[in-house]
């Protein structure tokens, strides 16, 4: 297994005067301190691939976005804070009756997140780069990951990882991005079709 990104130093995240060392998962998706420092390590071991929502803001992107983690098995990290609340009827009603059976799991902050990733599993999805989201190569466990529908990822974190970003190339230079949603779809998709290649 690959080693923990260095570039963040694990630390605990205060959030509500609970010490959250570690992420967890929770079908119900009510944010809760995790039991034991073992939920880190089981987070970066589950099979498949992982979409990653860093402080998203529109219930049903991310409703629409669970549901497709649900159905190709793949595991949906949510990177506090959110714009809403987990038990937002838009968000819930997007999701249908999948909820139950997608596997969440909830970061305080994208600190938190980083620090307890192997690097060369992070792919950073950004309008701002030239290199195309198929030239990477996908493996599972690797982690995609989105930023905010109004202001994407944070130019620093862009900066940080600018050679692990990657762009959904678009033909009309009047549209400025594609829908969260859809852009996880294209992504994740695409992953899928190199794994079932390479079988």
């Amino acid at each position: 297994m690959m080693g923990i990104n260095t570039r963040f130093a694990p630390s605990h995240t205060v959030i509500s005067n609970q010490k959250i060392a570690t992420p967890f998962f929770d079908p119900l998706n009510h944010f809760m301190p995790a039991p034991s420092s073992d939920a880190l390590a089981a987070t970066t071991c589950v099979p498949g691939f992982h979409i990653v929502l860093v402080e998203p803001e529109i219930p049903p992107n991310t409703g629409s976005i669970a549901r497709l983690c649900g159905a190709t098995n793949s595991t949906l990290h949510l990177v506090h804070p959110l714009g809403f609340s987990t038990d937002n009827k838009h968000l819930k009603r997007a999701g249908l009756d999948y909820w139950p059976h997608v596997q969440v799991v909830h970061w305080p902050d994208l600190h938190s997140f980083l620090a307890a990733q192997a690097e060369l599993r992070l792919h950073f999805f950004t309008t701002k780069s030239r290199r195309t989201y198929t030239e990477a190569c996908y493996q599972p466990g690797d982690m995609l990951i989105f930023g905010r529908e109004t202001k994407g990822l944070p130019e620093e974190i862009l900066a940080l990882y600018s050679e692990r970003c990657l762009t959904i190339p678009m033909r009309n230079a009047h549209i400025r991005s594609l829908n969260l949603a859809m852009a996880a779809g294209i992504v994740l998709y695409e992953a899928i079709r190199q794994q079932e290649q390479q079988k």
